[in-house]
C-alpha cells in the first residue's frame, strides 16, 4: 500500500489535496497538523480517520524536530507534499522571526527526517511560493521559472529559503525533492486573511445584515493571475506522479489575470445586495512593500505534465462567496477583518 505524508493538512491546500487523493487514488493518506490547529477544513474527513479508513492524523509541528521524525517513523511515506508554513505575506511583517523559523528550518528540519529515516526513500514536494518573485518589472512578464527572486516580504524571504532548501536537499544528498512556485490559487476553505476571502467574507456578513453595506480593502491595483485550489491540487499530484525529476522546480498557476480591483468588482456584482455595497480603502490593510505584478509563465511545467487548468475565474470565485454564505449563515461569529 502507498504512504502519503501531507504536512498542513488542515489548511485549504492541504485539505482538499486529501480530497483529491481519497477520491483518485487508494493511498493511505496521514496527514500532520498541530495538535492545536483547528480542524473546520477537514471536519469531512474525521469520521473516516475514526475508522482509520485510509486517513490519519499526526501530530507534529515545523519547530519541533523530534514531532517531525515521530511522524515520519509513524508514516513511512512514498510521496510527501510538505505544504505546512506561516503562509500569511501581511502577518509576516509583525512576526519575520516566526516566519523564517517555520518556513525555512522548518523545511530543513522536515527534510533531514526524511533523510535519516532508513528504509524510506520518498518523492518529495516542496511547495515554493510565486511570493519568492517579488517585485517584477513589466518588461519580465510572463514570470519564468528563471526570473531573479526579489522578494517583497519576509514571507517572501522565508519562501525563498524553502525554494533553495529544497534544491540543495536534491543536489547535495539525492533526495527526490521537487519544488513549485505556485501562482495566486482560492477557493472554498481560503483563509480570511486573504484578500479575495476576506472580500467574499465581508460581502457574505453584508448580505446577511451583520456589517454595514462596505468592503474595507488593501492595495487593489496588484495585478494576479488566478487559478482554482483544485486545479493546483491536481497539479501536484501530476508533479509527484508523471516522469518526477529531483531537484526540479516549477511555476504552476491558471490563465485568467486581472487586479484585485477588479476580482472585487466581480465578487460584488454576484452579491444579492451588489447595489449598495461600497468600498473603502483600509490603510491597515495595506503592505510595507507589495508584489504587485504575479502573471506567471507555466510552459515548462504544462509540458513536462500535460497539465491545465479548468476550473474557470467565474466558478472559483463564486463558489468561494457560497462557501463563506454557508459559514456566515451557520450563525458563527466572524470578525470584520
Amino acid at each position: 500500500m502507498v504512504n502519503v505524508l501531507i504536512t498542513g493538512v488542515t489548511g485549504m491546500v492541504g485539505s482538499h489535496l486529501a480530497d483529491f487523493l481519497i477520491e483518485h487514488t487508494d493511498w493511505n493518506i496521514y496527514g500532520m497538523c498541530r495538535w492545536r490547529s483547528p480542524l473546520d477544513n477537514v471536519e469531512h474527513l474525521l469520521d473516516r480517520a475514526n475508522r482509520k479508513d485510509r486517513v490519519y492524523f499526526i501530530s507534529g509541528d515545523l519547530c519541533d524536530y523530534v514531532s517531525l521524525v515521530n511522524a515520519v517513523e509513524e508514516s513511512r511515506p512514498d510521496y510527501v507534499f510538505h505544504l505546512a508554513a506561516q503562509s500569511y505575506p501581511s502577518a509576516s511583517f509583525t512576526a519575520p522571526l516566526q516566519t523564517l523559523d517555520t518556513n525555512i528550518l522548518g523545511t530543513e528540519r522536515i527534510l533531514e527526517a526524511l533523510r535519516r529515516c532508513p528504509g524510506i526513500d520518498p518523492i518529495i514536494h516542496v511547495c515554493s511560493s510565486s511570493e519568492v518573485f517579488g517585485r517584477v518589472p513589466q518588461d519580465k512578464l510572463p514570470i519564468a521559472e528563471e526570473c531573479l527572486f526579489h522578494p517583497a516580504s519576509p514571507y517572501a524571504i522565508s519562501k525563498t529559503g524553502t525554494d533553495l532548501v529544497g534544491r540543495f536537499h536534491a543536489e547535495a544528498y539525492g533526495q527526490k525533492v521537487l519544488i513549485t512556485r505556485m501562482f495566486t490559487h482560492t477557493g472554498p476553505r481560503r483563509g480570511d486573511v486573504f484578500a479575495e476571502s476576506t472580500f467574499a467574507k465581508q460581502i457574505a456578513m453584508i448580505e446577511h445584515g451583520l456589517i454595514p453595506p462596505v468592503v474595507k480593502t488593501g492595495n487593489l491595483q496588484s495585478l494576479r493571475t488566478w487559478s482554482d485550489v483544485r486545479d493546483a491540487v491536481r497539479a501536484y499530484y501530476m508533479l509527484v506522479t508523471i516522469n518526477p525529476i529531483p531537484g526540479s522546480y516549477y511555476n504552476i498557476g491558471g490563465t485568467f489575470s486581472c487586479t484585485v480591483g477588479e476580482m472585487l468588482k466581480f465578487l460584488i456584482s454576484i452579491s444579492t445586495h451588489k447595489d449598495h455595497i461600497k468600498v473603502q480603502q483600509d490603510t491597515e490593510r495595506l503592505r510595507p512593500l507589495d508584489a504587485d505584478l504575479q502573471v506567471p509563465d507555466a510552459s515548462k511545467f504544462k509540458v513536462h505534465t500535460g497539465w491545465q487548468s479548468e476550473i474557470p475565474f467565474e466558478k472559483t470565485m463564486k463558489d468561494l462567496l457560497d462557501y463563506w454564505r454557508k459559514r456566515v449563515s451557520s450563525g458563527k461569529l466572524f470578525l470584520d477583518r
